[in-house]
């Protein structure tokens, strides 16, 4: 059964999962008018975090289960939220987590790890630990007003490279690095006898894709690597849970940028006015539209042969969305 559902905002781009309850929740966060977060059941033991609406920093999360172990996928931005996220799990009763998961170094994804240290161990990719001791706060250099709360940066402490098999309990997690994509450290979590995925970003379900601090190919071999596992629930790293066809709307997304980027390079025009002359059609639904720019910096640099996820100047590239967004800068809700 499902503990908490939600129902996409009318006239998102997004898929859902066949034949799942659509019934709305109307909790509101004492921070901000945003839903609070839900859980929603995927499968035995299997529960993901979902936090509406999915944009700029309401990333998901979530934890698996046999009843003598638990492992949780990814934090939160604020410690309110992560302690929310703590005390769901412990209200469904499953066990205090001994393990901990992040897809990447993001810190909507990552500065809730202290609510759960030193009890839990955290597990990363290598480039994870690595990107997320040089980012340091970095969501509070980008949005300093939100009340994070007593944030302590708590890195992985166990990394790997290419893949690494744990267990909650009985319950297979194989953790898989699809190579530079969303950021330089992306992990998927794959549990194969459940068919469930955790994405991290590589997947947005009626958000725009973000780029700056990956790789568009990258990006694009990741989505082949989602397909291999063939999952039949997913669930991406903001907006609603879905099933494989999600892959199909951020695959045409990426090829898009990756088309605009081609024809305005080779016209001599920014990414700036290749973004605000840009004709998103379908791609117009999508939220956090401002993000293409950032995503054609980032297309750019490629073209003129920068490796995938070589830095680049993330001050320039909030930048330019703000700029995109008419002088408003992007939004965090957390």
């Amino acid at each position: 059964m499902t503990d908490h559902q939600h129902v996409p905002e009318a006239g998102a781009d997004t898929a859902t999962t066949p034949g799942a309850d659509t019934s709305t929740s109307t909790s509101t966060s004492t921070d901000n008018a945003v839903p609070e977060p839900y859980l929603t059941e995927l499968a035995p033991g299997v529960r993901a975090f979902i936090q509406p609406d999915g944009g700029w920093c309401l990333n998901n999360a979530g934890f698996v289960t046999d009843g003598t172990a638990t492992l949780v996928v990814d934090t939160a931005a604020t410690e309110r939220r992560a302690r929310l996220l703590r005390r769901r799990i412990a209200e469904s009763g499953a066990p205090t987590p001994r393990t901990l998961v992040n897809t990447h170094h993001h810190g909507d994804h990552t500065y809730g790890n202290g609510v759960f240290a030193p009890e839990a161990t955290i597990i990363g990719h290598a480039a994870c630990r690595r990107e997320l001791l040089a980012a340091g706060h970095q969501l509070h250099a980008v949005w300093p007003e939100v009340p994070y709360g007593d944030i302590v940066l708590t890195p992985p402490e166990i990394t790997f490279e290419d893949r690494l098999t744990v267990y909650a309990g009985e319950i297979e997690v194989q953790l898989i690095h699809p190579g530079v994509a969303h950021t330089p450290g992306d992990t998927i979590v794959w549990l194969p006898r459940q068919r469930v995925v955790f994405t991290g970003d590589l997947i947005f379900n009626g958000g725009t894709p973000f780029l700056l601090m990956g790789s568009l190919a990258g990006s694009l071999r990741a989505i082949e690597v989602l397909r291999s596992l063939d999952a039949e629930t997913v669930v991406p790293g903001h907006g609603p849970v879905a099933g494989p066809e999600v892959y199909d709307q951020v695959e045409r997304y990426l090829r898009f940028v990756g088309e605009l980027a081609r024809e305005g390079r080779a016209a001599g025009r920014t990414p700036l006015e290749v973004a605000r002359e840009a004709e998103l059609g379908a791609f117009a639904e999508l939220k956090e539209r401002e993000r293409l720019v950032a995503n054609l910096l980032r297309a750019y640099a490629e073209l003129d042969g920068a490796a995938p996820g070589a830095p680049l100047d993330a001050v320039a590239g909030f930048g330019a969305m703000a700029e995109l967004n008419g002088g408003v800068p992007p939004a965090c809700h957390a």
